[in-house]
């Protein structure tokens, strides 16, 4: 598991779609690095990774969006939500 930490937006964005990559930190190993939008789709679709946003209370799972292209966004209580969009950008 991975927590994204800080977003960076594409040029001129400010939505979900916008995403282009995550900062991630793995609070297990204290390891942290970088990904973008599409590595971390895979990761979390393919090789069943699990991201979460915390704010230090609640967390929320980081899933995909299934569009053209795939993108990511905050799952929790059965709904959409919008923590990845208030997260730090770089």
């Amino acid at each position: 598991m991975v927590y994204v930490i800080a977003v960076h937006m594409e040029e001129g964005g400010s939505g979900h779609e916008h995403i282009a990559e995550v900062k991630w930190r793995n609070p297990q190993s204290g390891d942290t690095g970088k990904a973008t939008c599409a590595a971390m789709v895979d990761w979390i679709k393919n090789k069943a990774g699990d991201a979460r946003v915390s704010d230090g209370k609640v967390e929320a799972r980081v899933a995909v969006v299934d569009a053209t292209p795939p993108y990511l966004r905050t799952h929790a209580d059965g709904k959409w939500t919008n923590n990845l969009l208030a997260l730090p950008r770089y």
